[in-house]
């Protein structure tokens, strides 16, 4: 799912990658494309970094996994507590998903409760899909209609899912599964910005109903502030999951957490030989001391506001209705056609989501920017992740064809031929968040 062909434009965009570099990819067929996925999200420094790999390949020649220990485990997990606000203990993972089971884990034991209150999207494993026992539950949160096959019907109401930002909708959840619940687990912020007193007042919450509180960081990860979004908007969880851009693309995860969470889960079976590969540690060390000797949350949030402004501007000087928004470390691409010319210029019921009808006229108009920027050589979509690689070379590549590909939606709009100039392929519907 994370790299499949309709991230980008499938039909148009190239599908195998050969090789990349900073914020280059290269596919099969030797094409050189700029890349704003960046591996979804993984690689913050940029790809194949220069320290982190040379970091790796010395470790290499001393081996990799040993039956022992390594000085390294606790050099990374020190490192984390020096880090991240809430982190007193660690435990590993190699991805984000399994981090998020490990978590959970780890509240159920902690708490001997068995739900799951979520928000957000926290990969593939029973606990979580659980939800779609219950029909649709999944729907805002993942793709819709996502059928748990192979998950045990006795997981049916153990995981419950609320909508970000509703704290009235979160306290009547833990109201009705009163001493049932084990623990939130929540994307604290993606693309745009969660106000600080929303998670202030989960925080309160939790506290007041011995829930523990759990923040999903594999995605935002580092982009905000080297400590996570808990440094950045200043609010601390019981225990926080990472991933991702953690160790720049390398397979390597996290659970950090308060000591009184953390320390029970010594008596818990949570073990595996994968999860303190050097490979993975090594370059985590190096990716978060790298994260902050190059300050890169201000490299990103500094490209990001650019790129923002530049975009803007860009559509503006088009004249088509269409904004980028949200932070400067992730923004969004929101296209917002009259209403009146949905039925005329693509045939769609509504501009501004998927209906049962075919994909909306917002959703064509998006998919239309994307393929013309593929063909100018940018894989670029509604929702872009630049990494600290991202140059002004790169920004000025990526404003001239912003132009060009909004002047081809914009004209095709307004000759009523969307359909007539669109090659991609638009099904199965997009991957949806409910926290942007």
């Amino acid at each position: 799912m994370s790299r499949r062909p309709l991230i980008f434009a499938a039909g148009v965009a190239p599908i195998y990658a050969d090789r990349a570099k900073g914020s280059h990819i290269w596919d099969v067929d030797g094409g050189e494309y700029l890349d704003f996925g960046m591996s979804v999200s993984a690689c913050i420094l940029g790809y194949a970094d220069d320290v982190v790999n040379d970091a790796v390949r010395a470790q290499l020649d001393r081996g990799v996994m040993y039956s022992l220990n390594h000085p390294a485990e606790l050099e990374l997990a020190e490192l984390l507590c020096q880090t991240i606000p809430c982190a007193e203990m660690v435990r590993y993972a190699k991805g984000g998903g399994e981090a998020c089971a490990i978590a959970v884990r780890i509240a159920r034991g902690v708490t001997g409760r068995d739900k799951v209150l979520f928000c957000g999207y926290h990969g593939w494993h029973d606990w979580y899909l659980a939800a779609n026992l219950d029909p649709a539950s999944l729907d805002s949160h993942l793709f819709p209609g996502i059928d748990p096959i192979g998950v045990p019907r006795g997981l049916a109401g153990t995981a419950i899912p609320f909508p970000h930002g509703d704290l009235l909708a979160l306290e009547r959840a833990i109201d009705l599964h009163a001493s049932d619940v084990a623990c939130v687990i929540m994307e604290p912020m993606r693309s745009t910005e969660s106000p600080p007193e929303y998670l202030r007042a989960v925080r309160a919450l939790t506290e007041k109903r011995g829930i523990i509180l759990i923040f999903d960081e594999v995605t935002t990860g580092f982009r905000h502030a080297p400590g996570g979004v808990e440094e950045f908007l200043g609010v601390v969880p019981d225990m926080a999951t990472f991933a991702k851009s953690l160790s720049n693309g390398f397979a390597m995860g996290a659970v950090v957490g308060r000591r009184a969470v953390m320390e029970p889960a010594a008596r818990m079976f949570i073990s595996s030989t994968n999860w303190s590969d050097l490979v993975g540690i090594v370059a985590a060390i190096t990716t978060l001391k790298e994260i902050r000797r190059r300050n890169v949350p201000a490299l990103l949030r500094d490209f990001g506001e650019r790129l923002m402004a530049g975009w803007n501007q860009v559509a503006g000087e088009v004249g088509i209705a269409a904004r980028m928004y949200g932070t400067p470390q992730w923004p969004l691409i929101e296209f917002t056609p009259p209403v009146e010319s949905s039925q005329e210029a693509a045939g769609a019921g509504r501009s501004d989501s998927v209906v049962g009808g075919g994909p909306s006229l917002a959703r064509k108009l998006a998919a239309l920017f994307a393929q013309e920027m593929a063909h100018r050589g940018i894989l670029f979509n509604t929702h872009p992740v630049h990494s600290a690689a991202h140059n002004d070379s790169d920004l000025d590549r990526t404003l001239t064809a912003t132009h060009d590909a909004l002047t081809i939606v914009r004209d095709a709009l307004h000759a009523g031929r969307i359909d007539d100039v669109l090659k991609v392929t638009l099904d199965p519907p997009v991957f949806r968040r409910l926290v942007q």
